[in-house]
């Protein structure tokens, strides 16, 4: 248990319902009058979800433990993702669900921060930028920007980008995992 004063940024707390919920950001308001609160934005931990909540000053809340590890992406066994703690060698399997759009930017031997709580995996964390290779992309043209300078690709892992027209096939970029952004070459 802690306080609505001991609140920080990344704080996981377990509220009313039992659901788990990420503290964005919050701020502590003392008014002219009345008491003092907190007001927060908090982000419901599976959905993603983001709503402002405003707390009482002092208010106990209680903590979730949410266990943070490196791990290596090994294989695909069937849907599951399967990765492997790097430091007990221990594998854990992930459903495509909980890996979400992160699944398009997987490499092989590709490192991830796992978030576990109660031995149940929250969320998957991939590097903000990967290196990756462009498995086909048609040539550009030159004097062809009807499309704003750019074409579609199709990366190692499946997943489609746009990218500048002077990218081939086989080069090797630097994608962001965040939004799918072209970034420069590798």
């Amino acid at each position: 248990m802690a306080t609505t004063n001991d609140l920080k940024n990344g704080m996981v707390l377990k509220l009313d319902t039992g659901e788990l919920w990420s503290v964005v950001e919050f701020q502590h308001v003392k008014p002219g009058k009345g008491p003092a609160f907190v007001r927060t934005k908090i982000k419901h931990v599976k959905s993603g979800k983001i709503v402002d909540k405003t707390f009482n000053a002092g208010m106990k809340v209680e903590t979730a433990t949410v266990d943070k590890r490196d791990m290596q992406f090994s294989y695909k066994d069937g849907e599951d993702y399967v990765f492997m703690d790097t430091e007990s060698y221990e594998m854990l399997h992930v459903p495509p669900a909980v890996l979400g759009d992160a699944a398009k930017f997987l490499l092989d031997n590709g490192q991830a921060m796992l978030a576990m709580h109660e031995g149940e995996v929250l969320y998957v964390e991939l590097p903000v930028t990967v290196e990756i290779v462009v498995a086909h992309t048609d040539p550009g043209l030159q004097g062809d920007r009807s499309t704003g300078g750019t074409k579609p690709a199709t990366l190692e892992t499946g997943a489609e980008i746009k990218v500048p027209l002077f990218i081939t096939t086989g080069e090797k970029i630097k994608v962001d995992t965040r939004t799918g952004d072209y970034l420069g070459r590798a």
